[in-house]
């Protein structure tokens, strides 16, 4: 028998989509900061480019959903009621974060969330800490991927193209970056928009709905589309915050960053690893801007977002743990 009636299934799922809706406006900067910063497409464009890529790339694997749904805690251990606290932890972390311009990670606010919603159910004993251990090593290793990679290939840049005038150099970028932003916006599509899928899919399975995980045409078809209509939405707050503040970039950088970003997360995406999209391509950006010298980095800017970095997982844990706390006395009479 399903442990409560189809309306809490309802809310989860409402709030499944909302989270990738808000996802979506969140993390469009992860795509089209760079390109924007750059003036290789305006802000309309590059939104638009954005949202349908999100979308594309959110049909192409189901690898990181299955992820989520099963590798952080058995759906067997879970009620709709924990899956709605995660959900309202990360959420609320989400918001918190885009209100002060914070390129916070969504991906890592609902790892957070299911943490700490399932703590405040079952315990510490029900998670799963393999799986758990090969996210939080993603937390690590992806960034300083990006880092590398980013500053790789813009030496490789400056060395093969050292005696071209910077003018021309840069008016050919623009045009790639075009191609970049889109190779990253599908990317992010790839990883990020799989969240939500494994969410409700972890949901349908507690509730009773399907008996077997498998993720359902419907849910990834609607969580696709949520997170491209929250990318259409946009995100000025971030944008101007990881394209203009942090470091100033040319469209040499932005093509290098974009491009290093999306390889990373594609290959993650592929292993089925749940990375962080924002932190990715921050560190890419740092990456360029490292190989310009220290001093084009705004530090106070990164000190802002390594600090966001930290908290994010503890906190929407945190949050969730008191949202379960809340909810539960009441939803549990429906």
């Amino acid at each position: 028998m399903p442990e409560a009636p189809l309306v809490l299934l309802g809310l989860v799922v409402v709030a499944a989509l909302a989270f990738d809706f808000i996802n979506g406006f969140h993390d469009t900067a992860n795509a089209i900061a760079t390109c924007i910063s750059t003036r290789a497409l305006s802000i309309r464009n590059a939104i638009a480019m954005a949202a349908g890529l999100n979308f594309v790339g959110a049909l192409v694997s189901t690898h990181v959903a299955t992820t989520i749904g099963k590798e952080i805690v058995d759906p067997g251990f879970v009620t709709q009621v924990v899956i709605l606290s995660a959900l309202s932890g990360a959420i609320f972390w989400d918001l918190l974060t885009w209100h002060y311009g914070i390129p916070a990670s969504s991906s890592h606010a609902i790892i957070g969330g299911i943490i700490g919603a399932v703590i405040a159910s079952r315990g510490y004993g029900v998670l799963k800490w393999g799986g758990i251990s090969k996210i939080l090593a993603a937390i690590v290793i992806s960034p300083v991927a990006g880092t590398l990679i980013a500053f790789l290939i813009m030496v490789g840049i400056f060395w093969a193209f050292r005696g071209f005038h910077p003018s021309p150099l840069n008016r050919g970028f623009r045009k790639m970056q075009i191609l970049s932003a889109a190779f990253m916006a599908f990317s992010h599509g790839s990883n990020d928009a799989q969240k939500s899928m494994g969410v409700i899919t972890m949901a349908l399975v507690s509730y009773g709905a399907i008996h077997t995980f498998h993720i359902p045409v419907w849910v990834i078809l609607s969580c696709a589309a949520s997170m491209a209509f929250g990318t259409a939405a946009g995100g000025w707050r971030i944008i101007k915050t990881v394209g203009r503040d942090f470091v100033k970039l040319q469209p040499v950088h932005g093509f290098c960053a974009e491009t290093s970003s999306a390889g990373v997360i594609l290959t993650a995406s592929a292993l089925g690893i749940p990375i962080s999209t924002t932190h990715v391509i921050t560190s890419a950006i740092l990456g360029v801007g490292l190989s310009q010298g220290r001093r084009k980095v705004n530090w106070d800017v990164g000190a802002r977002i390594v600090w966001a970095w930290i908290l994010t997982i503890p906190a929407s844990a945190a949050a969730s743990y008191i949202a379960y706390r809340l909810l539960a006395p009441a939803l549990v009479r429906l």
